[in-house]
């Protein structure tokens, strides 16, 4: 009599691993802070922030502590901050656009298929590094212009109202400029365009929006994302006008959460 050999098609065949969030948040952080780019962003946002509130401190204090100057001295603890934008946004816009430029975005959708993962992973990524290094650029600033502030009898202790809630707000302010900008990435896929947009939007449009007449241009001028954010971001803002500093960073968050969700459908429905 002979045996039966039932043979298991599925013996010794290896299965594919179930993907999981976490693999695709892996698989973003490494590409982030692999290329040059991302480095040399970091740094220079770094010098920009921490670099010219010290030195604006500097050469300020003297003028400062002579009781000649109109703005408060606590107005210019985070000075830097107004140019270390440029380096979240740069930031921003190229963790999204550099992968089409160099069309490895096909590699990326091809190994993670589910786009919304993705793209979670990419807001992560960014985010929690914009945050973090925004946060440690504000409170270098914060130390280093201080210092002089401190020795012309003028220094500003971080008991201070509104210190603490700056320091933090910093790294908050970068945070959601760079999402921003990765947004308006996802919508135009293109490196310089996507920049252009969003420096015109913060740093151009913004400030001319002021020169519209009454209530109207009173009102868009507070609701412009650069100006309702950044105010989070300052000790005390040297336009009192703009919104108080967290009502302004809602409606911030609101209008960067609209860029996303564009994003993120634009993202979705259209071929890599």
């Amino acid at each position: 009599m002979t045996d039966t050999v039932v043979l298991d098609p599925y013996r010794n065949v290896p299965r594919a691993r179930r993907q999981l969030w976490a693999h695709a948040l892996r698989a973003e952080w490494i590409k982030f802070r692999s290329v040059r780019s991302t480095t040399w962003s970091t740094i220079a946002l770094f010098v920009l922030g921490a670099g010219l509130t010290t030195l604006v401190c500097a050469t300020s204090a003297a003028w400062l502590a002579s009781g000649r100057a109109d703005e408060s001295v606590a107005s210019f603890l985070t000075w830097g901050m107004m140019f270390a934008q440029v380096g979240a946004i740069v930031l921003g816009t190229l963790a999204v656009t550099s992968e089409y430029g160099t069309g490895t975005i096909r590699a990326t959708l091809a190994a993670t298929p589910r786009r919304g993962a993705v793209l979670a992973a990419k807001a992560v990524v960014l985010a929690g590094t914009l945050f973090g290094v925004g946060t440690v650029t504000a409170v270098a600033g914060y130390l280093g212009g201080n210092a002089f502030l401190d020795a012309e009898g003028i220094g500003v202790p971080v008991t201070h109202e509104g210190v603490l809630r700056a320091l933090v707000g910093s790294g908050l302010y970068l945070a959601g400029l760079g999402l921003l900008a990765a947004g308006v990435g996802l919508l135009v896929r293109h490196t310089a365009a996507a920049l252009s947009i969003v420096l015109a939007l913060v740093f151009v449009v913004g400030n001319m929006v002021m020169l519209l007449p009454g209530a109207w241009g009173e009102w868009t001028t507070k609701l412009m994302p650069g100006n309702a954010g950044s105010g989070v971001a300052q000790v005390e803002p040297f336009n009192p006008l703009l919104l108080d500093p967290w009502t302004g960073f809602a409606v911030f968050s609101a209008e960067v959460a609209a860029v996303l969700v564009a994003g993120w459908l634009a993202f979705t429905r259209r071929d890599a």
